[in-house]
């Protein structure tokens, strides 16, 4: 892996790097959220997404087929860094996702920062139509979140807490207020807050204002196809700037972070 701009810098490149295995300090390093996110009266919102050259958010429903074994110790760096993992329900169902687990590689800086011993995985979901026999719900280390609108379903509301979730309603109608889902969770301590998508999620996020930093990984392939951009939904009357805060490559992979400005 090659450092292209040390993190901060958004232009001018220092004397690549040795190409070798970052260590996990180092990418735990390099990826820290700010000092104290939630200074500003509310969380640090931070997005994980992997796109192709040509723009797809996934290839045949899955991100799987556009990750590398790179990508994937950045993920796991992202998800040991935060307090909460917010995905959609979509995003569950396709990618089948389970609970996070420890790991010991973070236990000392989650302990320091008073984290719990894993991220919270939070589904944004206005159906509630999930499965609540999953090991996402029957099996996890700190308790699976709910976020859901005012008008949900009371009876499939009633499952997920007896499965032992936490549900939150973060909307007057079916679906969430995403500034509000944040409000919520930065009010439960969670201010350090990750969001896998998909894009319709990462939409919602970016509409409302309330997207701090994307880190993008974009993967030297071509999937054709009609798959969705990272992001999806209504456009935004001006379009929102973010500088670039570091740039990583392994093997044509490259591995972007971006702050709004």
């Amino acid at each position: 892996m090659r450092r292209l701009f040390p993190p901060g810098t958004a232009t001018g490149a220092t004397e690549p790097l040795a190409d070798r295995e970052w260590s996990i300090d180092e990418l735990a390093d390099a990826y820290a959220y700010p000092d104290e996110p939630g200074t500003s009266g509310r969380a640090w919102l931070r997005a994980n997404m992997v796109t192709s050259l040509d723009g797809a958010a996934h290839h045949d429903g899955r991100s799987q087929p556009l990750s590398s074994d790179a990508d994937m110790r950045i993920f796991g760096v992202l998800r040991g860094l935060a307090d909460v993992v917010v995905v959609g329900a979509e995003t569950v169902r396709q990618e089948g996702y389970r609970p996070a687990r420890a790991r010991k590689a973070f236990a000392d800086r989650r302990a320091a920062l008073g984290q719990m011993p894993a991220p919270v995985i939070a589904v944004v979901t206005a159906s509630l139509d999930l499965d609540f026999a999953s090991p996402l719900f029957a099996e996890p280390l700190v308790p699976t979140v709910v976020l859901t609108g005012a008008a949900h379903h009371a009876d499939r509301a009633d499952r997920a807490r007896a499965a032992g979730a936490d549900v939150i309603v973060a909307g007057d109608g079916e679906g969430i207020d995403p500034a509000r889902a944040v409000r919520a969770l930065a009010d439960r301590g969670h201010t350090r807050l990750l969001t896998e998508g998909g894009p319709r999620l990462l939409g919602q996020f970016a509409c409302s204002g309330v997207l701090d930093e994307l880190c993008l990984t974009v993967a030297p392939v071509v999937t054709v196809g009609a798959a969705p951009r990272i992001m999806d939904g209504h456009a935004i009357a001006d379009p929102e700037r973010f500088a670039l805060a570091s740039l990583l490559e392994e093997v044509g992979f490259l591995f972007t972070r971006y702050r709004r400005i």
